[in-house]
C-alpha cells in the first residue's frame, strides 16, 4: 500500500518506519533511479495498511494523528507555549556548547544534549546516523551506547539514510534510546510510537534536526567530481567544514580520493546557492510545512542570521519542547558548559527565513499545482496565502530545477556537461528571484506611504 500511494506519487523520504514495521516483512530499502532510498517489495505482501499508517506522506490519516498539531497534542504535553511557525514549546534559545562546538556542524548542541542524557540515565543508547563500511551508503543509523561512539558521529550528514534496520534493533535493546532525526522521520517515528507500544516504551527522547530539505546521494557525487574525484573513489566525505576565519556559511565539502588517498576540499560558496534552488532536493520535501521539527523533544538547527552567522564556528538555535530537554539546558547553562541567549520567536523565524518563505508561503501554491495532475497530498495546514505572480514563477522555477538536476545527473553525464545544461535555469531562477524581491520593496514601500498618507490625514 505505501508502495502505490507515496512511492507512485514521488512522496517518498526513504525514512524506512513502514520496513522495520510491515507485520509481512514484505518490504526493503533499495535505491532508486534518482539516488535516494525507497521500499520495494521482497515478498508477499497481506496488504493490511500498516506500513502507510507509520508514513508521514499518508494522504489519509486518521483524525487522532492528522497533521503534526494533533501529533504534538499527543506527545508534546509538558510544553507551555504554542506558536503558528514553532509548535508547542518551552523556550528558544541561541549559542553553543563550548567543549562540542569545533567537532560539530554547527554549535554543538546535539552532541551535549545527547551525552547528558547518557550520563544521566535517561538513555541507555543513542540512535543516530554514522559512518558506514558499505560501498553504496558512506553512511547509516547505529547504535552508539556510550560518550566515544557519540563523538565519533557528530557531525551533518546530507546522505540518505534509512532507520529500516536500526528500529529493530532498538525492540532488543535493554533501556531506553534516543534518536536523532529531521522532521519527516520524527513524524513517522511518532506514528509509530503511536501504533506501537514497545516503541513507545523504549524511544525516551527525540533529538529534532531542522532540516533544508533531503538530498540525493547524487549531491555527493556532483561535489566531488567537482574536486575531480570520481564517485567510486569517493571516502569519508564530510559536508560542513568549518572556516574559523570566515562566516558560518563559508564552508567546505571534503573527502579522500581512494585512487590517490589524498584528501581534497572544496569551498562551496563558489558552487553557488545548493539549497535555495532545489538541487538534488527529494519531491517530498516541497510538501513539508514543518520547518522547526516540531514533534521532537528538543529542535536544534543552525543560526543563519547576523550577529550570529558571522561566527565561522558555529552558532545553534534550539527550541526545547520538554521539561526533560529544558532541564538539560538550564543546568548546561548553569555548570557553563553552554554559552546561550534566549531568543524571542521573531529571532527564531528570522534565523530560518528562507525555510518558512518556502515551506510556509509557498506551499498552498505548489500542493494546488500537484492537485491538478491528479497527485494525492496529505493533508497540511497551511495553503491559503496570496502570492505575487513573481513568488509564483520562483516556486515553479525552483520545482523544475530540482526535476532535472535529478533527471540529467541521473544520465551520469560529465560534471562540467551538467553544469552547463543547468546554468541557464539557475540564472533564470537568479532573475525572477530578483524580480520578485524588488515587487516586495516596491509593495512595502507603498505600504509605508499609504500608512503615513492616513495618519497625517488622521491628523489634520
Amino acid at each position: 500500500m505505501v508502495i502505490e500511494s507515496i512511492v507512485a506519487n514521488d512522496l517518498c523520504v526513504g525514512c524506512g518506519v513502514c520496513v522495520a514495521q510491515c507485520p509481512s516483512g514484505a518490504l526493503v530499502m533499495d535505491w532508486n533511479s534518482q539516488g535516494f532510498l525507497q521500499p520495494k517489495l521482497k515478498d508477499i505482501c497481506n496488504a493490511d495498511g500498516e506500513c502507510l499508517k507509520v508514513c508521514p506522506f499518508n494522504f489519509e490519516p486518521e483524525a487522532s494523528v492528522r497533521t503534526e498539531d494533533e501529533i504534538s497534542a499527543l506527545f508534546l504535553k509538558q510544553s507551555n507555549q504554542s506558536s503558528e511557525k514553532i509548535g508547542r514549546y518551552i523556550n528558544l534559545y541561541a549559542g553553543f556548547a563550548s567543549k562540542f562546538r569545533l567537532t560539530s556542524s554547527s554549535g554543538g548542541l546535539a552532541t551535549f544534549v545527547l551525552s547528558e542524557l547518557l550520563s544521566r540515565g535517561e538513555v541507555q543508547h543513542v540512535v543516530s546516523v554514522k559512518e558506514a563500511s558499505g560501498k553504496n551508503h558512506f553512511f547509516e543509523y547505529g547504535v552508539h551506547s556510550c560518550k566515544e561512539d557519540l563523538l565519533r558521529a557528530s557531525k551533518t550528514r546530507y546522505f540518505p539514510v534509512t532507520l529500516s534496520e536500526v528500529l529493530s534493533q532498538v525492540k532488543l535493546l535493554e533501556g531506553k534510546v534516543a534518536v536523532t532525526g529531521v522532521p519527516c522521520f520524527v513524524k513517522a517515528l511518532r506514528l509509530a510510537q503511536n501504533r506501537d507500544l514497545v516503541l513507545r516504551a523504549k524511544i525516551g527522547f527525540i533529538v529534532g534536526i531542522i532540516c533544508g530539505g533531503l538530498k540525493s546521494r547524487f549531491y555527493t557525487d556532483f561535489l566531488a567530481e567537482n574536486m575531480g574525484v570520481k564517485p567510486d573513489n569517493v571516502k569519508g566525505p564530510s559536508y560542513r567544514v568549518k572556516d574559523l576565519m570566515s562566516t558560518a556559511s563559508d564552508y567546505s565539502f571534503a573527502c579522500e580520493d581512494g585512487a590517490t588517498n589524498l584528501r581534497k576540499e572544496l569551498k562551496m560558496r563558489p558552487l553557488g546557492d545548493m539549497w535555495g534552488t532545489g538541487l538534488f532536493k527529494a519531491n517530498a520535501c516541497d510538501y513539508c510545512d514543518d520547518v522547526a521539527t516540531e514533534l521532537a523533544d528538543i529542535s536544534l538547527g543552525d543560526a543563519w542570521v547576523e550577529p550570529f552567522e558571522k561566527d565561522g564556528a558555529g552558532t545553534s538555535v534550539v527550541v526545547t519542547r520538554t521539561l526533560l530537554a529544558e532541564r538539560i539546558i538550564k543546568d548546561g547553562l548553569a555548570k557553563g558548559e553552554l554559552c546561550l541567549e534566549e531568543i524571542t520567536e521573531e529571532v527564531f523565524v528570522h534565523t530560518q527565513r528562507g525555510s518558512y518563505n518556502h515551506r510556509h508561503n509557498g506551499l498552498g501554491y505548489r500542493m494546488k499545482l500537484a492537485r491538478k495532475k491528479g497527485l494525492l497530498l496529505p493533508p497540511k495546514r497551511r495553503d491559503g496565502y496570496s502570492l505575487s505572480v513573481f513568488f509564483k514563477l520562483v516556486q515553479l522555477q525552483r520545482m523544475r530545477l530540482r526535476r532535472i538536476s535529478l533527471s540529467y545527473y541521473g544520465k551520469r553525464e560529465s560534471t562540467q556537461r551538467f553544469i552547463k545544461r543547468i546554468a541557464r535555469e539557475r540564472q533564470l531562477l537568479k532573475l525572477l528571484t530578483r524580480f520578485y524581491h524588488y515587487h516586495m520593496r516596491m509593495v512595502s514601500l507603498w505600504n509605508r506611504m499609504c500608512s503615513n498618507t492616513f495618519k497625517n490625514n488622521e491628523e489634520c
